[in-house]
């Protein structure tokens, strides 16, 4: 799970989901088809964002930079897993006596809910991230699966190509 994330100083006040789509666009590799693409798919990260209650969320992060990955197993068939990575909608919520607690290795970062449905496309080893929207409830999340997007972006490319000779499939490796 190795990317980079762009960090905004704004605060999520001040940066509405307009705002951060742009910052995506801005962002995306200077190759003549990413930020099309990134325009044509803020659509369904718009759609998605505004489902959540907040603009920004707290992810758990490696100090190499590596979101932190939480396996799940199923409890009525232990052999059915999922991975998944939590956000968190304020800082004080993340449970600092788990697992998933802060440590010294482990650190909170505040990334915008756009980003993060963003990059969710690009982390082939993650199935969702679970959202948690309610103060000091770290039990009932919304859950955003990896596939779900993908397949929105996938519809919404093609119906809205950026491009009459760009094929939906040929999503530059480096999108996210």
């Amino acid at each position: 799970m190795e990317f980079t994330t762009h960090y905004s100083l704004l605060t999520p006040e001040a940066m509405d989901l307009d705002a951060q789509i742009q910052s995506l666009i801005d962002n995306a590799p200077q190759d003549g088809v990413s930020p099309r693409i990134v325009a044509a798919i803020a659509p369904v990260l718009k759609l998605l964002a505004q489902k959540l209650r907040h603009s920004q969320y707290h992810i758990l992060q490696s100090l190499n930079n590596q979101w932190v990955l939480t396996t799940l197993s199923d409890r009525a068939n232990p052999n059915v897993e999922k991975r998944v990575i939590y956000a968190w909608a304020k800082l004080q919520d993340i449970p600092v006596n788990s697992a998933l607690g802060l440590g010294a290795d482990v650190v909170a970062i505040p990334i915008f809910v756009t980003q993060i449905l963003f990059q969710l496309t690009a982390l082939e080893t993650v199935d969702s991230i679970i959202f948690f929207e309610k103060p000091s409830d770290s039990t009932n999340g919304i859950e955003v699966r990896r596939e779900d997007v993908q397949n929105l972006i996938q519809l919404q490319l093609k119906q809205n190509p950026p491009t009459q000779s760009f094929s939906p499939n040929q999503l530059p490796p480096d999108i996210a």
